[in-house]
């Protein structure tokens, strides 16, 4: 019996010991647990949106982990990729009590419902898993289209005005588009789109951007009062959009100076006065205000209205004012100009008066005189001397 037992805990022992061999006891703290956290498991978005997700992988054992990581749920038709230092990884290793981060890159996209997705990462260490959900929240209905918008669509002006509006294109399609601008104006309309200050005909847009563009409207200059729409349009292949700019001609501003006759020209003596009947046309189709008269004239010359300004003058209308020139005392015989001005706050006109200057007739007269007398001196000098 005694030999039997020895025989028996012998090969127990031996069975023990190639069972130690092929396979090893693992420490419990081996095992050990990993864990995936991140601060936002909620975030809202747009259609288009770039995400960068980060998260932490946390080993809370005593032993280093080799953590296989997946995407185990994701919403149909998006595009993920896990990533850390700059690589797409699809395990990650980590010190014991320790973490490391990576990051959950998805593109949301264009074509997209508004409502929730739900995202399920998995981490799978050694006798460990762990999950994380994630929801991401669109709170915009995603179209797969081109968008041309202004935030001011209508403006108001006169017609000798330019108008100047803001447009943004926006290229909700997966590709780059290059987009031909162009404008459904009426005849004598001059419309141009500008880019960073440069005309174009055509824009080029990446994918999921926008691009600012400018556009002037500058309308015929015999055009009534009245609202006009504009509408424009960018279309590549497939693709355009449209919108309508609106604007509202409040008339034009247009201004005569002139006089009655029509002649521009005068004679005065030297130092003498002379008035002018002016005459002011409004030709334009809205009312004229304030209209203030003004002038250049030579030095020592003076120059006076009646009356000075003009409160108000209608479409068709006109008005007459006196203007008085008086030329200096100094002034010697010839042609002058004396230019007169009138102006509003949108429009002016001016009108250059030719003055011709004669000198008194007394002078003449006393020139004749002076001539006589010195020929009768000669003469009589002849008389008195020549005898002798």
């Amino acid at each position: 019996m005694p030999q039997r037992w020895q025989k028996t805990a012998f090969f127990f022992m031996l069975l023990c010991l190639i069972g130690g061999i092929l396979f090893p006891v693992v420490p419990a703290l081996a095992s050990g647990k990993v864990m995936l956290f991140t601060e936002y498991p909620g975030i809202a978005v747009t259609p288009g949106e770039s995400i960068n997700y980060s998260i932490r992988l946390i080993n809370s054992s005593n032993s280093i982990q080799h953590v296989a990581l997946q995407i185990a749920e994701q919403p149909e038709g998006w595009e993920t990729n896990l990533t850390a230092g700059g690589w797409s990884i699809n395990q990650l290793s980590v010190r014991p009590q320790s973490e490391e981060s990576f990051n959950l890159q998805t593109e949301v996209p264009l074509q997209v419902e508004k409502g929730s997705y739900h995202f399920v990462l998995r981490a799978s260490g050694s006798g460990s898993t762990s999950t994380l959900p994630i929801t991401i929240d669109v709170t915009q209905q995603g179209t797969f289209k081109t968008e041309l918008e202004s935030d001011q669509p209508n403006m108001q002006g006169n017609a000798d005005s330019a108008f100047n509006y803001d447009l943004t294109l926006k290229n909700r399609t997966a590709d780059e588009q290059l987009y031909a601008l162009s404008a459904a104006a009426p005849r004598g309309w001059n419309v141009d789109f500008l880019v960073s200050g440069q005309k174009v005909t055509s824009v080029k847009v990446e994918a999921n951007t926008a691009q600012k563009i400018s556009v002037t409207i500058a309308p015929p200059s015999e055009i009534e009062a009245g609202n006009y729409l504009i509408p424009v349009k960018a279309q590549a292949g497939s693709f355009s959009a449209e919108t309508e700019l609106e604007v509202n001609i409040t008339g034009t501003y247009r201004m005569e100076l002139g006089t009655p006759t029509g002649r521009l020209s005068t004679e005065l003596n030297a130092g003498r006065e002379k008035m002018i009947e002016l005459q002011i046309n409004n030709t334009g189709s809205s009312e004229l205000e304030k209209i203030k008269l003004s002038n250049t004239a030579p030095v020592d010359w003076e120059v006076r209205f009646e009356p000075g300004t003009i409160d108000s003058l209608l479409p068709a209308e006109s008005a007459t004012v006196n203007v008085y020139i008086k030329s200096s005392g100094k002034a010697i015989s010839g042609d002058y100009v004396v230019g007169i001005k009138a102006q509003t706050a949108e429009v002016a006109d001016n009108a250059d008066f030719r003055v011709t200057v004669k000198t008194s007739a007394l002078w003449g007269w006393v020139g004749i005189l002076l001539i006589a007398l010195v020929a009768a001196g000669i003469y009589y000098l002849f008389r008195k001397f020549g005898r002798q």
